[in-house]
């Protein structure tokens, strides 16, 4: 009955996400070349809360869960589980004071409204998995440009989403590469649950219902072996994950 219901819900919920999509591309367009960076990082932040309000209709609940203060004026270097890609405008909103910028497949910035413009014009690194070097040169100029304007980069060391909720192991290089370029940079593990769950019957139609949580871990500096730093941070991460089992 429930996935029944999800049908004409899915047509609703595609509905609002495209007019929003389709909305805010020149809303980003006029912000960021008539007025700039910060007009446009916020209509990136409007355009991300409208996307969560789009869930909404599939009776998707979200809390974010951070009991630490985080100062604003130090580079972080975010480091999240990935389950699906409505993990990423709760980041955009919640983590809105830390600029974050995302390390992102390169097929994203292209063809997409408003989500490939923000991409391509909002500092995010956009790697070719196929081509290594390309990928380590976005990664270097990504850890560079946090480190010099005290803004955040989002990776998702598992490479790519888990469909069940269940950890994957991490891949490190692209983290390290990361922690190499802005030494100042605190870590910030952040576990998400039930992501997964729009997503549990496939693209279409989606699951209702989710409670997507998402849980700040304390943050630690980077400063010491970085193969022990990724261990305690991928613990961190995983500690507070429901697994699907």
């Amino acid at each position: 009955m429930i996935k029944l219901l999800s049908y004409p819900l899915t047509v609703l919920f595609f509905l609002l996400f495209g007019l929003v999509l389709v909305l805010f591309h020149p809303i980003q367009w006029f912000c960021l070349k008539v007025f700039g960076y910060d007009a446009h990082k916020r209509s990136v932040t409007v355009l991300n809360w409208f996307i969560m309000r789009c869930t909404n209709v599939l009776g998707t609940r979200y809390s974010f869960e951070n009991p630490h203060n985080i100062p604003t004026d130090r580079p972080l270097i975010i480091v999240t589980n990935h389950q699906s890609m409505y993990d990423i405008p709760p980041l955009i909103c919640y983590m809105r004071k830390h600029h974050p910028k995302f390390v992102s497949k390169i097929e994203l910035g292209k063809g997409i409204p408003s989500v490939s413009f923000n991409l391509r014009h909002g500092g995010s690194a956009l790697i070719d998995r196929k081509d290594p070097k390309q990928s380590i040169t976005e990664l270097q100029k990504l850890g560079k440009y946090i480190e010099t304007h005290q803004r955040s980069a989002v990776i998702f060391p598992e490479g790519t989403r888990s469909r069940t909720g269940d950890p994957k192991p991490f891949r490190t290089t692209g983290l390290k590469v990361l922690m190499k370029q802005a030494p100042s940079a605190l870590i910030v593990p952040i576990s998400i649950n039930n992501s997964w769950k729009l997503l549990r019957y496939g693209k279409f139609p989606m699951g209702l219902g989710s409670h997507v949580q998402f849980q700040v871990h304390a943050p630690f500096e980077n400063k010491g072996n970085a193969d022990e730093l990724i261990a305690r941070a991928e613990a961190q991460i995983v500690s507070g994950i429901h697994t699907s089992k």
